[in-house]
């Protein structure tokens, strides 16, 4: 059972309602009259998509395909393949008054930008619930991997730190974005934003990938230009050679809570300094923006 005759764009209408009327998406109870996102941006992968098992193979056994999250969520359930199902992803982009606070920073991050953090990401995780219990009222099994009892962190591997399903991947794989020097997405709407996603038991074509390399929107790795990203990390830990995830966290989970606690009373893991202030900020940058 699929809601309607087209449950892309269904699925398109529910997301980006939400994302307009929600009371949740806002800066906080003190800053309602503040939204936290902008419009979203939505994509389908599909479930038997090649490009998940070789995120299996670069990161590690214990990272998640589509179908094994299904099972997982839905032990009971029988599924042969990732056939049958949709991964659902999406992109929030960050609004352009909260970018030029924080643009505006060069040590730790903005009220507003922390603020989306704490507040931001509830709506996000409030949206995940929403896109997953509105399919399960059209008799879809869905589960949005990010709030399952079976998604977790890894400090092993390659990549580490890293966890069993990442939504930038997923992201990627739909359509929607692909990794600049610093790790982040660089999707259509920029790389200032955040990402969510649901996996679904029902068929959606996958949106197109316009891209062929997973760098090909950033100017360092398409052009050999720009770099901007490196000089706005607080810690050196954006260099030609890419990000230092274990440098970044030390400063973003050690340091950043300590500043962002005494300056706004918001005690969370958050940086974002190197996603703005930057040729991709806003958008997929135009090669002159890049000199």
């Amino acid at each position: 059972m699929q809601p309607l005759d087209n449950p892309a764009v269904w699925i398109e209408h529910l997301i980006t309602n939400f994302v307009a009327q929600s009371p949740k998406n806002r800066l906080g109870p003190d800053m309602m009259a503040r939204p936290a996102f902008d419009a979203p941006l939505v994509g389908f992968s599909s479930g038997s998509d090649a490009l998940f098992d070789e995120y299996v193979a670069h990161i590690g056994d214990f990272y998640l395909t589509p179908a094994q999250i299904y099972h997982k969520a839905f032990p009971g359930a029988s599924l042969a393949t990732g056939d049958e199902l949709t991964v659902i992803s999406w992109i929030l982009p960050q609004t352009k008054a909260t970018c030029r606070e924080q643009s505006e920073q060069t040590r730790h991050p903005s009220e507003s930008w922390t603020r989306v953090r704490l507040h931001g990401e509830a709506f996000n995780d409030a949206l995940r619930k929403h896109v997953a219990e509105s399919l399960t009222l059209k008799g879809i099994d869905a589960v949005a991997p990010m709030l399952a009892d079976f998604w977790s962190r890894s400090d092993q591997g390659p990549y580490a730190p890293c966890s069993n399903w990442s939504e930038r991947h997923a992201a990627f794989a739909a359509g929607l974005g692909t990794f600049g020097l610093s790790d982040g997405l660089i999707t259509p709407l920029g790389k200032a934003m955040r990402t969510g996603s649901v996996v679904a038991r029902l068929n959606i074509p996958p949106t197109a990938r316009p891209y062929q390399d997973h760098h090909a929107y950033c100017l360092f790795y398409s052009h050999g230009t720009c770099g901007k990203c490196m000089a706005r990390c607080p810690v050196k830990a954006i260099d030609r050679d890419g990000h230092d995830k274990k440098r970044c966290q030390r400063y973003t989970e050690g340091k950043v809570p300590e500043i962002t606690n005494k300056k706004y009373n918001i005690d969370v893991s958050v940086c974002g300094l190197c996603q703005v202030d930057i040729p991709c900020m806003h958008h997929i940058p135009d090669p002159a923006e890049g000199l």
